[in-house]
């Protein structure tokens, strides 16, 4: 049994990646494991100077402080770390090196080759900054639209970089695909400190395929979520049997769009109920999705899934097995892939026993205890092996 610290930088408004590290404290636990958890709200910032915001986003005092005194007093075998982002800070990466416990990141964005974090600009792919130093983002106001912040987020990445806090820091990643894997590398990561895993969720009910109907959608109401292309198809079909749940500054328009279809925000069980009587799931994203928790949840319904055909989507989600792919940001096609899907019932009852093998066999918490478990001692043999290196460097 290990002793792990989680280390989780909590956003404004929760999302998927905060579910994420609630599960995985709560399957760790249910498995026998002594865990601990480092959290700090993003709520704090408001009562922050913007001074002491940007200077603890690229170094947060606090937290070197609080690690230390984590593992004196918790004394973890590894430091598994989510979300940094601004408050916790890649100072917790030296804070753990200095103590000699291996630190795991889960990479759930793009935040370390693009202060965006997900490569979109204009409504289109931008990947200007990966493997750059990330000036264009400062003069193009890509995070929050503002140079200032912006230009801390370019501070940091270039400071971390330099003094080496990414590639010798931290002892694996954890890229939730090879999409994501293979951009980081290209980023300038080193290849060997990645393992793939992917997100996971609980499943104990065996879905039905009989007298399903309609399609869902899931998610922020946001342009990079492509919910105004959503929209823009269901205009184009004779008719829209699309329930959307959700919310976000798209909000007004999904009113307007959807009418009493837009359900707004929506418990998660009964979102999984609605999943096991839908007919498919829309994800009509334009920006790189890394794993959208949204798909595993549709899965483990045996729900397939209509998907733009963008980034790791293509790989998760397997055109005409497990659901569609169409044209990113194309309506038109769009709307084809939803009308034959509602004319197609069988075919996709077939996808949707195909996708629930899938999660069976990729998706489960079973499977993803035994590849955490495995890339934490993994961790672990690494750091122990570098004590013994050094002493063969010193001897020769």
């Amino acid at each position: 049994m290990l002793k792990i610290l989680i280390a989780h930088n909590a956003y404004q408004h929760r999302g998927g990646e905060d579910m994420v590290v609630d599960a995985e404290v709560e399957l760790l636990r249910s498995r026998g494991h002594e865990v601990e958890t480092y959290h700090l709200h993003n709520d704090e910032i408001n009562a922050m100077s913007r001074a002491a915001a940007a200077a603890t986003a690229i170094w947060s005092r606090r937290t070197e402080r609080d690690i230390d005194a984590l593992c004196e007093r918790f004394r973890p075998d590894v430091i598994h770390v989510h979300n940094t982002f601004p408050l916790i800070s890649p100072s917790l990466y030296w804070a753990a090196s200095k103590r000699k416990v291996p630190v795991v990141q889960t990479l759930h964005n793009f935040r370390l080759l693009c202060p965006q974090a997900i490569f979109l600009r204009d409504g289109k792919i931008c990947e200007d900054c990966v493997g750059k130093v990330p000036w264009r983002a400062v003069t193009r106001k890509c995070y929050r639209e503002s140079s200032l912040q912006s230009a801390v987020l370019a501070g940091m990445l270039v400071t971390h970089r330099a003094i080496g806090s990414y590639r010798e820091r931290v002892t694996r990643y954890i890229a939730l695909n090879s999409f994501a894997r293979d951009k980081y590398v290209a980023g300038g990561l080193p290849s060997d400190l990645f393992r793939i895993k992917p997100n996971f969720v609980a499943s104990s009910t065996v879905p039905s395929w009989n007298s399903r109907n309609g399609g869902m959608y899931v998610g922020r109401l946001s342009s990079e979520k492509g919910v105004d292309v959503l929209a823009a198809a269901t205009r184009l079909t004779e008719r829209s049997n699309i329930d959307v749940i959700g919310g976000g500054p798209l909000e007004e328009m999904a009113k307007e769009s959807f009418g009493e279809r837009y359900l707004g925000f929506r418990p998660l069980d009964e979102i999984m109920q609605r999943m096991q009587t839908a007919r498919f799931l829309v994800l009509p994203s334009v920006c790189y999705e890394n794993s959208p928790r949204t798909i595993v949840e549709a899965f483990s319904c045996g729900l397939p899934v209509i998907a733009s055909r963008l980034g790791a989507l293509i790989d998760i989600v397997r055109d005409g097995e497990t659901g569609l792919l169409f044209h990113p940001g194309d309506p038109a096609d769009l709307a084809a892939k939803i009308a034959w899907a509602e004319s197609h019932p069988e075919e996709m009852a077939r996808m949707g026993r195909a996708a629930r093998a899938e999660y069976e066999l990729k998706y489960t918490p079973e499977r993803n205890y035994d590849m955490l478990l495995d890339i934490y001692e993994d961790a672990i043999r690494a750091i122990d092996r570098e004590p013994a290196a050094a002493q063969r460097q010193a001897r020769a």
